[in-house]
């Protein structure tokens, strides 16, 4: 069975949600699911209830664009790779992808291998920005949000009978950076 699933956000022009599905209709779907998300919002439910409908081995899963599957290309392939796991097509009207041909299933390995390759990539990067931190003396990730100033500071306050509000208050900082500025972690 052919499954579609349209997805809009609010960036997203008013009318692109009926003609995703009458685009999916015309590919033959029999049962279409939609998202209609803001642009802060993470959770999709229509894409994961069409997940949990989908039979493996047996269902095709129909996007107008490959871009509805997430909100970023890892996130995208990332359900990609698990229909692929699950054996469900996959066809994408915009870039004529379908799984169930040879073709299809080449350009599908293609991605998931891009997206593999871009995590690599991306790990490789962290590596070495951490390594050059290192090298030249600093300790890698964020800069401390108090300083060895004041952190003693911070510690004179509390020590003083300033509340942890307080000095959070006064510092502009959050309660849990004045108690790791009292345990020593900053």
């Amino acid at each position: 069975m052919r499954v579609g699933y349209a997805r809009v956000s609010t960036r997203d022009q008013e009318g692109s949600l009926e003609a995703q599905e009458a685009a999916l209709t015309g590919a033959g779907c029999s049962k279409i699911f939609q998202d209609r998300l803001s642009g802060a919002r993470v959770d999709r439910p229509g894409l994961t209830e069409i997940l949990a409908y989908l039979r493996d081995g047996e269902d095709t899963l129909v996007v107008t664009r490959l871009d509805r599957l997430g909100r970023s290309l890892p996130d995208a392939l990332r359900t990609v790779q698990d229909l692929a796991e699950r054996d469900i097509g996959l066809q994408a009207l915009d870039v004529d992808l379908d799984t169930s041909t040879a073709t299809g299933r080449l350009m599908l390995n293609m991605l998931l291998m891009l997206a593999d390759w871009e995590r690599d990539l991306l790990r490789e990067r962290t590596r070495e920005g951490v390594a050059r931190a290192r090298a030249a003396g600093r300790r890698p990730g964020p800069k401390p949000k108090l300083d060895q100033e004041k952190t003693a500071a911070v510690r004179a306050a509390v020590a003083g009978g300033q509340s942890v509000a307080a000095v959070a208050r006064s510092f502009g900082v959050s309660r849990p950076t004045i108690y790791k500025a009292l345990e020593g972690a900053l």
